[in-house]
């Protein structure tokens, strides 16, 4: 995509927002367990409007804050990849506990509140309506679909039948969750434990085409690439000096955050990966996958294709919201709060 028809001014939206974080960078475990059956009429008979249901809720956090959507996308996303998804990253750590849950493992303490919020009103709705039946895992995968097809993007069924875990240890996120300069090699070898590949990467990674990042995540590339004491040479000239409008080396800017897509950073669409060929992709995590020959030609062909993306896209979602799946009372619970652990 060419800068010239980058609406300059789009290059230049930065944010303050107090004490939210909405990098949709991935967590991961150590563990690949093989997803167990899932169905898409997994509550015909107990739950049948389970979807409806929680669209009312999604749809009015839409309208009334609508960073609900990339914070709860990527609060999937930290689920799955930490212990399967199974709700565990929406457990709170018990008051005077010596073992903190993952929720407040130091890489997840910017998940935003609002994706929580959202998870909490729609599993109240449920529980005056479908009493000890949907589990939390199951409304946050639901969530998620919800505020991808809200902000433009695809609509797909979302299989279920997923049940709360028991385990939420803050020691399981922190050396599995990719940092914002992580490398290409760093990135492929996580996600192949999760049993996704290289293209599942890409595709995944595409979820940046809404939310934002702190100034933390991204401004070693704007002053000490790498320890050169010099910019990363291959960020746009412009969004450099635009990043470094707002975001100084050293001082306070904590709480500003920019777009991980700067010319369409409420829509979800394929621009993400035209970003990434025209330089402007915010994190070093992601402007590489434009120059590693393993995942440059998917970038390159979600770049012209949005509808190949959307499908893609649709079908990576499915593949991660099977990772790690518990059924039954012996692997996982029924959570009436997703917060605390079943009695």
């Amino acid at each position: 995509m060419s800068l010239s028809f980058m609406p300059y001014s789009l290059l230049i939206i930065l944010f303050i927002l107090p004490h939210t974080s909405y990098s949709l960078n991935m967590s991961t475990t150590t563990a690949h367990r093989l997803p167990r059956q899932l169905s898409v009429d997994y509550y015909a008979k107990s739950c049948p409007n389970v979807d409806q249901l929680v669209a009312t809720v999604t749809s009015q956090q839409f309208k009334e804050v609508p960073i609900s959507g990339p914070a709860t996308i990527r609060l999937f996303f930290h689920d799955c990849f930490v212990e399967g998804c199974d709700g565990s990253v929406l457990i709170s750590t018990k008051p005077g506990s010596k073992q903190w849950a993952e929720k407040d493992a130091e890489d997840n303490k910017d998940l935003a509140v609002e994706a929580f919020d959202s998870i909490k009103k729609a599993k109240s709705l449920l529980e005056t309506k479908c009493p000890g039946v949907v589990s939390c895992a199951d409304i946050l995968a639901i969530a998620a679909r919800d505020f991808v097809h809200l902000a433009g993007g695809p609509y797909y069924p979302v299989k279920k039948g997923r049940w709360d875990g028991k385990l939420s240890l803050a020691s399981r996120v922190n050396l599995n969750v990719p940092h914002a300069n992580s490398t290409v090699n760093e990135l492929i070898k996580l996600f192949a434990s999760k049993g996704l590949t290289p293209d599942d990467l890409v595709v995944l990674s595409g979820a940046h085409t809404i939310g934002f990042s702190h100034c933390k995540n991204f401004v070693n590339r704007l002053y000490d690439y790498k320890g050169t004491k010099q910019p990363d040479p291959s960020i746009d000239p412009r969004l450099l000096k635009a990043l470094k409008m707002s975001c100084p080396p050293f001082g306070r800017s904590g709480n500003v955050v920019a777009p991980f897509d700067v010319t369409t950073p409420f829509l979800f669409d394929n621009a993400y990966y035209q970003n990434l060929e025209a330089r402007l992709g915010l994190l070093t995590s992601d402007q590489q996958l434009f120059f590693d020959p393993r995942t440059k030609p998917m970038v390159q062909a979600l770049a012209k294709d949005k509808q190949r993306f959307f499908q893609a896209f649709s079908a990576a979602m499915d593949k991660m919201g099977s990772i790690g799946v518990k059924r039954g009372r012996k692997h996982g619970e029924k959570r009436k709060d997703c917060s605390v652990h079943a009695l």
